[in-house]
């Protein structure tokens, strides 16, 4: 049984820094893929950033520059730091982890305002 938790959201200023961790559990499989997804009020969720089994790294064009998506393997985390974090970033923020299918965090909410 797969377990996705994400943690480290929060209220930030405008052009604040935000990094936020997922940690996955619970699987014996290879992870194909793991990734950021948000959510923001009135959309559908998008992805923001993908980090593949290689190491190859992509992002959404609004965050490129802004976000690094990372991975520590041997704590079994992803992170995302996000910084000159804007209002239209605030979001929900979930974490996948592709083991032959996606599995989802709950979310973790981030508002960006003054």
């Amino acid at each position: 049984h797969v377990q996705v938790v994400e943690s480290g959201g929060g209220l930030v200023q405008p052009g604040g820094t935000l990094t936020l961790s997922c940690t996955y559990s619970g699987s014996d499989f290879a992870i194909a893929s793991v990734g950021w997804y948000r959510q923001r009020p009135g959309r559908e969720r998008a992805l923001v950033a993908q980090m593949s089994s290689s190491g190859r790294t992509t992002y959404a064009d609004s965050v490129k520059g802004r976000f690094t998506v990372s991975r520590d393997n041997a704590k079994d985390t992803l992170y995302l730091q996000m910084n000159s974090l804007k209002f239209e970033d605030t979001a929900v923020y979930y974490c996948s982890v592709r083991i032959g299918r996606d599995y989802w965090g709950k979310g973790t909410q981030v508002t960006v305002s003054s």
